[in-house]
């Protein structure tokens, strides 16, 4: 196993995550406990020391099955990851109480490490707000020893993520964010690294690959792939392209079952990062990938000064972008919510003024109906 440092400590390059742990009859809130387990014990003979829960994960069940499973071992022999659930607004005046319940569900008395869990358009207003006392409140337990690291996660923009950082940068030890090298350029993955290299805040990576989309490529991309590098398995090239980037500390990997255990810690036997070609390749592979389902927008914004309804446009085709590649998803309907009624695509009345100054050619309107039904079935 890799080990990274972060702040004394050596961390297994690999972490557990504990989002889609293997399940019963495809219940994603019956986890198969016996098989969880089973893992856990797994990654713990093979060096993986880091394990990442949530308040919502498993319908709740999560924190309950990890807790068991690493309750059997050594307290300091790993380390435990959970998050404030404030992806949930309604959970904003509860801080103390869920964090006293995670606590009790996870069976510690303390967390390694911890985080504002999901960052982003729908929730940032409240993050902020003081009168919810949420980032004093987990600032006073790492005083008391009950948070060793505080963090953050984010789905969110690189604005949104400004925003959080010039608030509470100089308290944020780590970041995790959705990195990989479909949504280096796709999500402008690469601008959230340099703005956490900017903070001097390591990366920690979730969607290492893309929920499964990078595990296995179109037959001609893998030929393309496997003239580079003949022994290397398809999905290691996602976890390759992470160790080319300095500043990845952590990679999290949500695996389903023992076998995508066992191949991640093969390809975290050692590092190999991607030479100047590969690289290259790989990134040609993900804009083609992109290209075949994204709509071109260059964000010139011409399309925004002719509607009269005043949409900001290039960012609704953004998220229109994520939501068709992603086939659905949580990203687009989550930001939709930081969005007025009248400025969504919905409000949009097919007058094709922006169409007759897109650069690009885009038939926004047709787009902008389709993403209104997509939303709203």
């Amino acid at each position: 196993m890799i080990y990274k440092d972060f702040q004394g400590l050596k961390l297994s390059a690999l972490g557990m995550g504990a989002m889609r742990l293997p399940v019963i009859n495809g219940e994603d809130s019956r986890i198969d406990e016996k098989a969880a387990a089973d893992m856990v014990k797994y990654a713990m003979e093979h060096g993986v020391n880091y394990y990442d829960t949530a308040w919502g994960y498993h319908d709740g069940n999560s924190e309950l099955v990890m807790g068991r499973a690493l309750g059997g071992y050594p307290r300091e022999s790993y380390y435990l990851a959970d998050k404030f659930p404030g992806y949930d607004l309604s959970n904003m005046t509860k801080v103390e109480s869920i964090f006293e319940k995670q606590l009790e569900k996870c069976g510690v008395s303390y967390f390694d490490f911890y985080l504002f869990h999901n960052v982003c358009e729908m929730n940032i207003d409240a993050y902020l707000d003081p009168r919810y006392g949420i980032f004093d409140y987990l600032l006073k337990q790492k005083k008391a020893g009950r948070i060793r690291h505080l963090g953050f996660s984010a789905h969110g923009s690189c604005e949104v993520m400004k925003r959080f950082l010039e608030a509470y940068g100089k308290d944020m030890e780590f970041c995790q964010i959705q990195l990989n090298y479909l949504d280096w350029r796709f999500q402008n993955a690469k601008a959230k690294v340099e703005l956490l290299n900017q903070y001097h805040i390591p990366v920690w990576v979730m969607e290492p690959l893309r929920g499964g989309k990078l595990a296995s490529l179109a037959p001609e991309d893998e030929t393309r792939l496997k003239e580079l590098r003949p022994q290397e398995e398809i999905p290691a090239w996602a976890f390759r392209f992470l160790q080319s980037i300095p500043n990845v500390v952590v990679t999290l990997s949500g695996m389903s079952n023992r076998e995508q255990l066992q191949d991640n810690l093969r390809t975290y036997e050692e590092e190999k990062p991607l030479n100047v070609q590969e690289m290259e390749t790989l990134m040609a592979i993900a804009d083609e990938m992109v290209g075949k389902i994204a709509l071109p927008c260059t964000a010139c914004h011409y399309c925004v000064s002719h509607c009269p309804q005043g949409l900001d446009i290039p960012t609704l085709l953004a998220l229109y972008n994520e939501h068709c590649f992603t086939e659905g998803g949580f990203i687009a309907p989550m930001a939709m919510m930081a969005i007025p009624e009248e400025k969504r695509p919905s409000a949009c009345i097919g007058c094709r003024s922006c169409e007759a100054v897109c650069p690009q050619q885009i038939k926004i309107s047709e787009a902008m109906a389709d993403f209104a039904k997509k939303l709203n079935a």
